[in-house]
């Protein structure tokens, strides 16, 4: 495992290593390496074109003017597909990065939808959509106790803890693709709690393992971007850097939503 392995998939495979772009003293000159701050500037315009297209997810569903499915399915393979391409070839993360963070805020803005309306439609006045703000409240505060944690050095992303990260997060998968399996099978009771309406004990604990995972992977993500900028990466890599922590983020919120609507449900 190497010193980048990650939770995020993004990252799993590639940042094996660092490769120096040059030396280091010509690193901290030249124009064209990964540095901090182009990376966290390279993120936030990422967020802001996930944020833009989750309004427009929403406000496209809400109007009629798209059925949830169809953008779900269209949102959810565009991301897939733009996610491997920018994983094998880094250098298209600049121009490809920005397009996965529009399509992945449309699909967020369709499924905040589906869950403010069905949570309006059980509790009446405007439960959904306190509970979406509610959702965007708590991924910008989890992500600023995590970033606070790591550079306070409170959690470090050591070799144990990004194996710990890795197999949490093929579990995971591993879970859901037996899950999904065996409901063709007609045995839905594993996969039942990833259902947003399951308010039981146990699908309840389970997203909060999962948002927990979540939430420890922006670490391996913030320990990328500090030592990734130290030897000189390429200029590219920042918009890679900026994409990974996008995926985790939109990850984070999405699995944010699904446990306050489990929380709701479970009233």
């Amino acid at each position: 495992m190497s010193s980048f392995s990650t939770r995020n998939p993004v990252l799993a495979r590639a940042f094996e290593k660092p490769q120096p772009y040059g030396n280091l003293e010509q690193a901290a000159d030249a124009p064209k390496v990964m540095t901090i701050g182009g990376t966290v500037n390279a993120a936030i315009t990422l967020l802001c074109l996930c944020a833009a297209g989750a309004v427009g997810g929403w406000m496209l569903v809400e109007r009629g003017m798209i059925g949830m499915m169809p953008l779900w399915i269209g949102a959810m393979l565009g991301g897939l597909v733009l996610s491997l391409i920018i994983s094998f070839k880094k250098t298209t993360a600049p121009f490809l990065a920005p397009i996965y963070a529009a399509i992945q805020g449309v699909f967020l803005g369709g499924f905040s939808l589906y869950v403010s309306e069905m949570l309006n439609a059980r509790f009446g006045g405007t439960v959904g959509q306190q509970t979406v703000f509610q959702a965007v409240i708590l991924t910008l505060g989890v992500f600023a106790a995590m970033l606070l944690a790591y550079k306070t050095g409170l959690i470090r992303s050591g070799p144990i803890f990004r194996r710990v990260m890795a197999v949490g997060a093929m579990g995971y998968m591993l879970f859901f693709v037996v899950a999904l399996v065996m409901s063709f099978f007609g045995q839905g009771t594993l996969i039942s709690v990833f259902d947003i309406q399951n308010g039981s004990p146990i699908s309840i604990i389970f997203s909060v393992v999962v948002c927990a995972l979540a939430a420890f992977s922006l670490v391996v993500d913030f320990d990328f971007i500090d030592q990734g900028a130290t030897p000189g990466l390429p200029k590219h890599m920042e918009w890679y850097g900026a994409f990974a922590l996008t995926v985790t983020l939109v990850w984070l919120y999405f699995e944010l939503l699904r446990l306050l609507a489990k929380i709701k449900s479970s009233d």
